[in-house]
C-alpha cells in the first residue's frame, strides 16, 4: 500500500513538471505582451508589467480585429468543409467495394507524401485561372480536400463501425445519405473531434499559403497580419507578442472542448474484441 502511494506521488509530480515546463513559454508570452518593446532587451520579470493595455490599443489600431475575423472565417469555414468531405469520402472508402478503391487509396496515401511547397506554384497558377487570387476562397479550397482527412477518416469508419449494422439500416429502407447522417456519425464523433481540432489547428496557423495568395492586408488572417504591426522603420515586439498571446486563445479552447474525444479518437481502434 506505501509502496502504491509512493508511485502515485512520483507520477503526480512528474505529470505536474511535465506540465509546468509546457505551460511556461505560454506564461511567459502574456508576461512579455505586458511590457513595452525597449524593455524587452532587458531582464524580463516573472510579473507583469503594466504596458499591456497600451499593447493592446496599438494592436487593435493595426487592424487586428479585421485579422482575427479573417481567420476565424478561414479556419471555421475551412474546418466545417474538410470534415464533412473527408467523412463522406471515408465512409464510401471504408465500407464500399469498388474497382479502383485501392488505386484511389493508394493516391491519396501518396498525396500525403509530398509537401504542400511544391504543388504550390501550380496552385497559384490554377486559382489565377479562376480569377480567385487574392480572395480567402484560395486560401481555403487546399485545405478542404484533405488527403490526411480522407485517411483518417478511412481508417477510422473501417475500425469503429460494424457493417452489420450498416447491413440491419439497409434491409430497414435506410437510404446511404440516411445511413450516414443516422448511423455513421453518430459512431465516428471522436474521429471528428479529432479532425476538427488538427485542422482548425493548421488553418489557424497557415502562413506559407496566405503569404502567397494574398496580396490585400485587409484579407491577411492573424498569421500575416501579426508580421506587419509595427511601422515602417522597425517592428514593434511587444504588440506581436501581446497579438501572439490573443491569438493563441482559439486553439487552447478548441483543444480544451474537444480532448475527451480527441484522446478517444486517437485510441479507438486499439483494441479490437
Amino acid at each position: 500500500m506505501v509502496k502504491k502511494r509512493i508511485n502515485i506521488c512520483i507520477s503526480l509530480f512528474i505529470l505536474l513538471a511535465v506540465t509546468i515546463i509546457a505551460i511556461f513559454p505560454f506564461y511567459m508570452m502574456l508576461i512579455m505582451s505586458t511590457y513595452k518593446t525597449s524593455e524587452l532587451s532587458k531582464a524580463i520579470s516573472m510579473l507583469p508589467g503594466n504596458y499591456f493595455f497600451e499593447n493592446l490599443r496599438r494592436i487593435i489600431s493595426g487592424g487586428f480585429l479585421n485579422y482575427y475575423g479573417n481567420s476565424v472565417y478561414i479556419s471555421v469555414v475551412t474546418t466545417v468543409l474538410c470534415v464533412f468531405m473527408s467523412a463522406l469520402t471515408g465512409y464510401g472508402f471504408a465500407k464500399f467495394k469498388f474497382r479502383l478503391n485501392k488505386p484511389l487509396m493508394m493516391v491519396i496515401v501518396g498525396c500525403m507524401m509530398i509537401p504542400m511547397q511544391l504543388g504550390l506554384v501550380g496552385y497559384v497558377i490554377e486559382m489565377r485561372a479562376f480569377h480567385l487570387v487574392n480572395t480567402r476562397e484560395a486560401v481555403m479550397v487546399m485545405s478542404v480536400a484533405n488527403c490526411f482527412g480522407v485517411f483518417w477518416m478511412t481508417q477510422f469508419i473501417r475500425s469503429t463501425v460494424p457493417d452489420s449494422v450498416i447491413e440491419s439500416a439497409r434491409l430497414d429502407g435506410c437510404s446511404e445519405l440516411g445511413i450516414f447522417f443516422k448511423i455513421i456519425l453518430a459512431y465516428i464523433r471522436p474521429g471528428i473531434a479529432t479532425l476538427v481540432i488538427l485542422q482548425f489547428m493548421w488553418n489557424w496557423n497557415s502562413y506559407l499559403l496566405p503569404l502567397v495568395i494574398l496580396n490585400d492586408a485587409s484579407l491577411y488572417p492573424i498569421t500575416l497580419g501579426i508580421a506587419t504591426l509595427g511601422n515602417r522603420y522597425s517592428a514593434d515586439y511587444a504588440a506581436q507578442i501581446c497579438a501572439l498571446a490573443l491569438g493563441t486563445m482559439p486553439i487552447i479552447v478548441v483543444f480544451i472542448a474537444g480532448s475527451k474525444y480527441f484522446i478517444q479518437g486517437l485510441t479507438a481502434g486499439d483494441v479490437k474484441g
